[in-house]
C-alpha cells in the first residue's frame, strides 16, 4: 500500500511539473534568452544605469559608459571610442546600417571577408553564433582578430536583424587591452537595440 500511495504522488508531482513547463512556454518563459558557448556572455538586457546611448538616424541605439566619447566616422553610423594616451583609441564601438550582401546565414564567412578587404591582415575566426538573442531581434555574431597599420585588435561583430532594419555592431580594443575591455564591450553588444 506504501508503494502504491508512493507512485501515485510521484506521478502527481510529475504532472506538476509538465503543467508547469507548458504553462511558461505558452506565457513566453520567465527567464531572458541566452546564448551559450564563447558567447554565454550576450544576456539581453537594458544597459546599466549612467551610460549614455548613440542613436544612428534610422534608430538603432547603442549604448556606452560616460567615459566614453562619441567620434566622426561615417554618415548614418554611430560611432563611441574610450581614448588612451597620445589620443590613441584603447576602446571602439560602433553601429552602421547593413550594407552589402551579408546575411544572418553567412555572416561568419562575411564579416572577416569584410576586414580583408579592408587591409587587415592576419584576420582569424575566434569564434562565432547564429540566432543570437538581442533585445529587440535576433542576431549572428563572431569574434575576431585581425591586424592593421596600428596594432592587432579583437572584436565582437554583430549582423542584427529586426522591426525592419538591420544593423551591424562592432565592439573592439587592442588584444593587449581585451581582457580589461572586454566585459564593458560585451556589456554594450548586449543591450544593443535596432
Amino acid at each position: 500500500m506504501g508503494r502504491t500511495r508512493a507512485a501515485i504522488g510521484l506521478s502527481a508531482v510529475g504532472a506538476g511539473v509538465v503543467a508547469l513547463i507548458i504553462a511558461l512556454a505558452a506565457a513566453g518563459g520567465t527567464s531572458p534568452r541566452r546564448a551559450s558557448g564563447p558567447f554565454a556572455w550576450l544576456r539581453p538586457a537594458s544597459p546599466p544605469v549612467g551610460w549614455h546611448v548613440a542613436r544612428t538616424p534610422d534608430g538603432a541605439a547603442l549604448a556606452y559608459p560616460p567615459q566614453w566619447t562619441a567620434i566622426k566616422t561615417d554618415p548614418g553610423t554611430a560611432s563611441v571610442a574610450l581614448r588612451g594616451n597620445g589620443r590613441r583609441i584603447d576602446g571602439y564601438l560602433n553601429v552602421t546600417p547593413k550594407q552589402g550582401a551579408e546575411t544572418l546565414a553567412n555572416w561568419s564567412r562575411s564579416r572577416p571577408q569584410k576586414n580583408r578587404a579592408e587591409g587587415a591582415r592576419k584576420v582569424r575566426l575566434v569564434a562565432a553564433i547564429r540566432d543570437a538573442p538581442f533585445r529587440s531581434a535576433r542576431g549572428s555574431c563572431v569574434v575576431d582578430t585581425y591586424t592593421t597599420s596600428l596594432a592587432t585588435y579583437q572584436e565582437i561583430a554583430c549582423l542584427v536583424s529586426g522591426h525592419g532594419a538591420s544593423e551591424v555592431v562592432v565592439a573592439a580594443a587592442p588584444t593587449r587591452l581585451w581582457q580589461e575591455r572586454s566585459a564593458v564591450l560585451e556589456r554594450a553588444v548586449s543591450s544593443f537595440v535596432v
